[in-house]
């Protein structure tokens, strides 16, 4: 079984054949799907979405292209939204200087932000980041100093020494179908070594189609085609890395109840 640790369920592209869309993951052998969320006005239907299917989980938090328009946004509402039975993660959140869509000292609040309310909850911090890996580097230490919180980088693809630092702070490393892609030989190299017990897999979908559905809207299914690529990379089994992964994303995502 495959997980899909970070799917954008409610996006235009999956949300118009949702039930289609889980179908085809579903006979792909996905067995779950973390359905994130990237401002407030998501988080009910990303939840309601994770209440009506067994196998889909939900997150809640704020992205940094949207900071700007949540800047007031405090922990409280976070922390109530997690009480739900169905949440099991904060974010996505962290930083983009890439579109610089948001303030940065706006995107750099709200990531601390999060990171109290994981720290509180012990829910994962869902962590994207952008031509920023200093200062995203910089907050996660300097958080972790204060206390203990779980936590993942989504959708790698920065460098080498940031793989190092953010594993050295114990955070999991996700790719996505970015990994697939002609272009990606550093990203690839780094993927071939990673910590066996620190990889996640995940679409990011309706985004980053993997090769061989460039061109096309990505779905949940694709996660697939991912994994027996980072398989290969990694010289095991598609079934071994299935395997991992979904052991890797249970032991992180305690509240699924895998």
């Amino acid at each position: 079984m495959l997980i899909d640790s970070h799917c954008h369920l409610e996006y235009k592209g999956l949300v118009e054949d949702q039930a289609g869309v889980l179908t085809r993951a579903r006979a792909a052998g996905v067995g779950g799907f973390l359905s994130i969320s990237t401002r407030q006005s998501e988080w009910d239907q990303v939840i309601a979405t994770a209440d009506r299917e067994a196998d889909v989980w939900a997150s809640v938090g704020i992205h940094p292209h949207e900071a700007d328009g949540h800047a007031d946004l405090g922990e409280a509402a976070l922390l109530v939204a997690t009480q739900h039975p169905k949440v099991i993660a904060i974010g996505e959140t962290g930083l983009d200087y890439y579109y610089d869509k948001s303030d940065r000292q706006t995107q750099q609040a709200l990531l601390r932000r999060h990171i109290a309310v994981a720290r509180e909850t012990g829910l994962p911090l869902i962590v994207h980041t952008r031509d920023a890996e200093a200062d995203t580097a910089a907050i996660l230490r300097d958080e972790l100093e204060r206390g203990a919180y779980p936590a993942l980088i989504h959708c790698f693809t920065a460098s080498a020494d940031f793989a190092r630092e953010v594993l050295e702070l114990g955070l999991t490393i996700s790719l996505s179908g970015i990994i697939t892609f002609k272009n990606a030989k550093d990203l690839q190299a780094i993927a071939a070594e990673l910590p066996e017990d620190r990889i996640l897999v995940e679409t990011d979908s309706p985004f980053l189609a993997p090769v061989p559905h460039r061109g096309r809207p990505c779905e949940p299914a694709f996660v697939a085609d991912t994994a027996r690529f980072v398989a290969e990379l990694r010289g095991v089994s598609p079934e071994h890395l299935a395997e991992t992964t979904t052991r890797n994303f249970t032991r992180l995502f305690t509240k699924a109840g895998l």
